[in-house]
């Protein structure tokens, strides 16, 4: 099995949105906890970062808030 498909097979989609171009999304991973992701499709470019799992909702709402206190 690929490292991909075990990756995928851990990482669960919670909650998208799509706002000025940009792709918000909100995982749970088994393994690494929650994360938000980022994604401006026009300039393929995206961030993503985990998050602690008190704050996901609010970082999903609000990613650039809570960018500066998690590690990319």
């Amino acid at each position: 099995m690929s490292t991909a498909a075990v990756i995928n097979a851990t990482r669960h989609e919670l909650a998208r949105r799509v706002n000025g171009g940009l792709e918000v999304t909100l995982f749970w991973d088994t393994e690494d906890g929650t994360s938000v992701e980022v994604q401006h499709p026009a300039i393929d470019e995206a961030i993503s970062f985990n998050v602690a799992p008190d704050r996901a909702l609010d970082a999903f709402h609000h990613p650039f808030a809570h960018l500066r206190w998690y590690p990319r």
